[in-house]
């Protein structure tokens, strides 16, 4: 066996050493670029996120900018475009002169005929004065409501014990009153009896306190309450 002398094993050692090197060297190389290539591919990925929550950002600020804008705009609505949208109640000055007031009480029209207008003290049949007042009232019920309303007749009273009346009690009397008002607007104003209802209150619904004669004056009355098709 050839025995290889120490000096050319040394030279064959120094000669390998730049091998070695090389290929450490293109291997780091390697490694290195693919750190780049992955670092370059998460940059793009994050470009890519970082945009979309922009567009994001940027609807939602367009969003809320029209809504503000519409805020703005509803409060800067002039004051008739308002107005527009409430129900008013037209004036009836053959009513006014014949001291029937009227006016809206939630969904519906009511017409009050005070019992000063149309009834004696304690009593249920018309006066003169009453049934011209209910003749002007039933023209108006049939020009200004279709067939589809029904008329509610309710009878009121003041809060003052029955005395020296035939009626047993105050919802007695309320309730004749309202028949005798339903029977003058059926028979004289010509208006369907199956429009109407009738109902007698007697105290318990007042306007005000009963505690002055005004007061009481003003509980004491017939309503006509106009039930239109689509208020109830």
């Amino acid at each position: 066996m050839k025995t290889v002398s120490p000096i050319a094993w040394a030279v064959g050692a120094l000669l390998a050493v730049p091998l070695l090197s090389g290929c450490a060297s293109e291997q780091a190389l390697r490694m290195s670029l693919s750190d780049r290539d992955r670092e370059i591919q998460d940059l793009h990925l994050e470009r890519t996120r970082i945009q979309e929550e922009l567009v994001t950002t940027r609807n939602d600020r367009e969003g809320l900018r029209r809504a503000l804008q519409d805020a703005v705009d509803s409060l800067a609505e002039p004051p008739q475009a308002v107005e527009a949208a409430v129900t008013v109640v037209p004036r009836f000055p053959d009513l006014d002169a014949a001291g029937i007031t009227y006016g809206r009480r939630g969904d519906h029209i009511v017409f009050s005929v005070p019992s000063a207008v149309t009834f004696g003290a304690g009593k249920a049949e018309l006066t003169s004065a009453g049934k011209e007042a209910l003749l002007l009232l039933g023209r108006r019920l049939t020009s200004e409501f279709n067939g589809a309303a029904s008329f509610y007749v309710e009878g009121h009273t003041d809060s003052d014990p029955i005395s020296k009346s035939k009626f047993e009690s105050n919802r007695h009397l309320s309730l004749r009153r309202a028949m005798a008002v339903h029977g003058f607007l059926v028979t004289e104003g010509l208006i369907q009896d199956e429009r109407f209802v009738l109902v007698g209150h007697g105290p318990y619904r007042p306007l005000a306190a009963n505690d002055s004669d005004a007061n009481k004056a003003l509980n004491r009355r017939v309503e006509i309450v106009v039930h239109e098709t689509g208020a109830d």
